[in-house]
């Protein structure tokens, strides 16, 4: 935990940026390739969870179900110029370090998008448009992010036909470092959290753009849903991984390189 980078707090941020700035280093020395954080003042957001398919339980956000006058957290009111300035300081300090250590850092979009102001924040990564200028700052290419295609997908106002762009844009800037392959049933401010082949997002078609745009890295699942049985989400994972494994086939990934008998 870190909460005085973005608390804005000196000298405690500039201790817990030196922390960092170390584990990166002893990442590289390790040979850990990549790390993933986040850039968030509220966390994730979600309202009560609502029935799936076969009876799963879903992981749900409804605007219309949240307490949208709620008062401001421990961080107090953050305007947009004030979160940009202290992300900024953490870039200016720990990309140049993720460079040197050739440790790639990802980082994670802010999960839901939420309208400006909300307890009292202005979350300037639940965007696209927030998410290219963070990926500008500093640039670098050890710098870019967790692509969470679940939370990229419920910043929009129609996922299943955006996305796609979406991916190709941070893709074909090698800006994307890990992807969690998460689907949503519904779009911005309203949606649930589904099994990859029922939401509004045509995985199918989503994982040849990854393909077409060159990324090599990983493809996880992320956030399934609870079934019953002895293991709710161990099974549901399970499944998600039977998925992805079915859909890499398909396109011919990863590509097998020949045989040579020595």
């Amino acid at each position: 935990m870190s909460p005085n980078i973005l608390l804005g707090i000196s000298p405690e941020r500039d201790k817990e940026i030196e922390s960092i700035q170390q584990i990166i280093q002893w990442c590289g020395e390790i040979g850990i390739p990549s790390v993933k954080y986040n850039q968030t003042l509220i966390g994730i957001l979600r309202t009560e969870r609502e029935e799936g398919r076969g009876g799963s339980s879903n992981s749900t956000f409804r605007w219309d179900k949240m307490d949208q006058n709620a008062a401001p957290g421990i961080a107090g009111v953050v305007d947009e110029d004030t979160n940009w300035e202290r992300i900024d300081y953490f870039l200016e300090r720990v990309v140049p370090v993720a460079g040197a250590s050739k440790v790639r850092m990802a980082c994670h979009p802010h999960d839901p998008y939420t309208p400006p102001g909300f307890m009292g924040v202005q979350r300037v990564m639940g965007n696209v448009e927030g998410m290219k200028k963070f990926v500008g700052l500093h640039e670098n290419e050890y710098h870019g992010l967790n692509f969470c295609q679940g939370t990229i997908s419920e910043m929009l106002d129609d996922p299943g036909k955006e996305i796609l762009d979406v991916i190709r844009w941070f893709g074909s800037r090698e800006k994307i470092f890990n992807v969690h392959f998460r689907n949503i049933r519904g779009k911005k401010l309203s949606f649930t959290e589904t099994f990859p082949d029922e939401g509004s997002i045509d995985f199918t078609e989503a994982i040849k753009v990854y393909q077409e745009v060159g990324y090599k890295y990983m493809l996880m699942p992320d956030h399934v849903p609870w079934i019953s049985g002895d293991d709710p989400q161990g099974t549901a994972f399970a499944f998600c991984y039977g998925y992805i494994t079915a859909l890499l086939q398909m396109i011919g990934e990863p590509r097998k390189q020949p045989y040579v008998v020595k």
